[in-house]
């Protein structure tokens, strides 16, 4: 797969999640196989206007490419700008996010509010287009409600705006992450557009990867809810692929033993404090379906200092080991 004179060794993706896809969850991700990782979305002006915490968001590890830098924001000039300043870093292509629900970054007129307004999504894709020494890639949605389903528009005009490929996120704004999500809107797409086409929705077990393959004939595969606490997924969808079979789920051993080294990974990047607050839901995703979960988060929950992090993950397998 290409995504401009990108070469990609595989079909699959890792979503861009704000508060989630940082270095160490995409290092993890990239070790079981996923093809393309995302950076969390970036905000142009908060790149313009100098915010440490922004470009600290730029670090990319040799072990990540091929990477994308995704960014939102409604300026056009600004966007540009940035592009041209983020295309000179080690990132391999840069994706402009026109897809994210949230009610702060939607009032300000970006993210998927761009769905709104065609025009100015257009002028956006291209002064980035024209800037970047990269490719550019864009993320939709299949509209913003029901009443304005455009994903097929706004994909046609990000193609002759120069993207290179486009994402589309099978639900509505409206819809955020509840119900379904319609992949036949990506199919539409796919049908109309000569750039890859990359399908996003629903994607939580190597069987949906491949069924969202076989129905919509998109050329990649990305997974967001699906990864989390979940890096192992990547490597049973590409098993699945290879040989029709998907390996034995990890024991409760390599679980936690990733999930600290995680830990250990995020205190490196970010401190102590923050990593130990950003890993709680991490890992509660790590521990979903294991044996006195809920309680175990409860606890994990209170926990300030890695050490307490380390001794109560020990303690409880453990007694996990124990008992089975």
């Amino acid at each position: 797969m290409k995504i401009g004179n990108l070469t990609i060794k595989n079909n699959l993706f890792l979503a861009p999640m704000a508060g989630i896809t940082d270095l160490p969850f995409r290092l993890l991700c990239k070790e079981q196989g996923c093809g393309v990782v995302f950076t969390e979305m970036i905000s142009a002006k908060g790149l313009y206007y100098g915010s440490e915490r922004t470009q600290n968001m730029l670090e990319i590890h040799p072990d990540e490419h091929p990477i994308g830098v995704q960014i939102f924001g409604s300026d056009p000039l600004i966007m540009a700008r940035m592009a041209e300043k983020i295309s000179q870093t080690e990132a391999d292509f840069i994706d402009i996010n026109m897809g994210c629900p949230a009610p702060k970054i939607v009032k300000n007129g970006e993210g998927s509010a761009l769905m709104k307004n065609p025009r100015l999504a257009g002028e956006i894709i291209r002064e980035v287009v024209k800037a970047s020494s990269v490719p550019v890639t864009v993320k939709i949605r299949k509209g913003f409600d029901e009443n304005s389903i455009n994903a097929v528009e706004i994909s046609l005009i990000a193609e002759d705006a120069g993207a290179a490929a486009v994402t589309v996120h099978g639900r509505t704004r409206e819809q955020y992450y509840s119900g379904s999500a319609d992949w036949n809107i990506i199919k539409q797409v796919k049908s109309r557009l000569s750039i890859p086409v990359i399908g996003n929705g629903d994607v939580f077990t190597p069987e949906d990867a491949l069924a969202m393959e076989e129905q919509t004939g998109c050329d990649g595969v990305m997974a967001a809810r699906g990864a989390q606490g979940n890096p192992w997924l990547f490597r049973d969808i590409l098993s699945l692929k290879a040989t029709g079979k998907i390996p034995p789920p990890p024991s409760a051993r390599e679980k936690i033993q990733t999930a600290l080294r995680h830990m250990h990974m995020l205190i490196q990047l970010k401190g102590e404090k923050r990593g130990i607050l950003e890993m709680r839901k991490h890992i509660s995703w790590y521990l979903k379906g294991m044996k006195d979960a809920v309680k175990i988060r409860q606890v994990i929950n209170k926990v300030t200092t890695a050490a307490e992090m380390e001794d109560i993950l020990n303690l409880y397998l453990e007694k996990t080991a124990k008992q089975e």
